[in-house]
């Protein structure tokens, strides 16, 4: 073998490998944690409404409020994070998260939940801003690996997040002590990996506030709104659907919502595994042309055998969607990291904020049956995007394999 071969050969066991630091490990668990206390706020609405004797659109206020400190911090954060430095702004909303749900738990009337949810929202979601951008830069050309690994963390966590607020809620500890204790796990984590610095080149990473994002990031981050409004969508109405459509009761109809959730957990693990192999742009296809099977599944089926089936498949193909669409659009903008992961952020906001309320309008109008059609419009949306975003970056990295 010769020299150049054994250069060519080394440089291809390096480019495979991937390396999880001490700074990696504690981004995962914080987007785990910031992805259980997102995915407890839907479970404990109803106790909220039940024990304050609020009305549906006064508890819903609280998904509101949390939306809109998303939409304010994906707007701004990446200022603050400048400033304050992105190690010390990570810890900041960890301790916003955790106070805001403190306060979630304890509250006795909406003048503190709703505050309290959008204090969760607005500087817990530092959270959802930095690790993306510190995971692409600390590991390149392997981020989308990392946001892969990321995702399938918070996604177990996500699944784990209404069965403790159920099981805890019919003892006599209530589901607020569940909320409390794991408001506490960022004081764990600081005292095992609190001396963990981000790596020098995420931290030096420059961040421009005057340069505009491209073209193809704004591609990218349209088809992201569309991909998080189709999992909101099915997180929000999914259970209503199958009470009406399948005739179960509320609770068993709720309950199965959650093999959405095992699918979206299954799929990102499945993802990370894949996305080493190939690029993000065929996982992200191949995902859609999934996600699209399984809805229409889930949507037109007769038998509920098949309709269970067709909501499992959905959240296997709407897992990986989220991010790889991140790192597609985060590889958009070299230099910008920050300021892109804000912007994915807001794109976040937006759809939380929004697809729930179109789609309840639109059963409204329709009934629920004809309205999750919607769904089918949004992820058409997604591969019409992302099929242009491929064409454009096309001739961009010449050298890189085909994505």
């Amino acid at each position: 073998m010769q020299a150049s071969e054994v250069t060519a050969v080394g440089v291809r066991r390096e480019a495979s490998g991937f390396r999880r630091s001490g700074f990696t490990w504690l981004a995962y668990l914080m987007l785990a944690f910031y992805g259980f206390m997102l995915n407890s706020l839907g479970p404990i609405t109803p106790f909220l409404k039940r024990e304050m004797g609020l009305s549906y659109t006064v508890s819903s206020l609280h998904f509101t409020a949390f939306a809109a400190g998303i939409l304010l911090v994906g707007g701004f954060g990446h200022r603050l994070i400048r400033r304050a430095g992105r190690r010390r702004s990570l810890w900041i909303g960890a301790a916003g998260m955790s106070a805001g749900s403190m306060m979630l738990a304890t509250g006795r009337t909406p003048a503190v939940t709703l505050p309290a949810a959008l204090l969760m929202g607005l500087v817990g979601s530092l959270i959802l801003v930095i690790v993306p951008s510190a995971l692409s830069e600390e590991h390149g050309e392997r981020r989308g690996v990392a946001l892969a690994e990321a995702n399938v963390l918070a996604s177990g966590l996500s699944i784990a997040a209404p069965l403790l607020v159920g099981w805890l809620a019919a003892t006599a500890a209530g589901w607020r002590l569940g909320l409390g204790l794991v408001a506490l796990a960022p004081a764990a984590l600081y005292l095992g990996l609190g001396r963990t610095r981000a790596p020098v080149q995420a931290a030096a990473a420059p961040v421009s506030d005057a340069r505009p994002l491209p073209k193809l990031f704004w591609c990218y981050w349209a088809a992201l709104i569309l991909s998080v409004a189709v999992e909101f969508c099915m997180l929000s109405w999914s259970g209503d659907f199958l009470a009406h459509g399948l005739g179960l009761g509320a609770n068993r109809s709720s309950q199965m919502t959650s093999l959405f959730l095992a699918g979206m957990m299954t799929g990102r693990w499945v993802g990370s595994r894949m996305v080493r192999h190939g690029g993000e742009h065929r996982l992200v296809l191949g995902s859609i042309l999934t996600a699209i099977g399984g809805f229409l599944l889930f949507w037109l089926a007769g038998s509920a055998a098949l309709v269970l089936a067709g909501l499992l498949i959905t959240g296997l193909g709407v897992a990986c969607l989220y991010p790889m669409l991140q790192s597609l659009a985060l590889r958009a903008t070299p230099g910008q990291a920050v300021q892109a992961s804000a912007r994915t952020t807001l794109a976040s906001g937006v759809a939380i904020l929004a697809s729930p309320l179109l789609l309840g309008s639109l059963a409204d109008a329709m009934g629920i049956a004809r309205a999750y059609g919607v769904v089918t419009v949004l992820l058409m949306g997604v591969f019409a995007l992302v099929q242009g975003a491929r064409r454009r970056t096309a001739p961009a990295w010449p050298g890189s394999p085909p994505g």
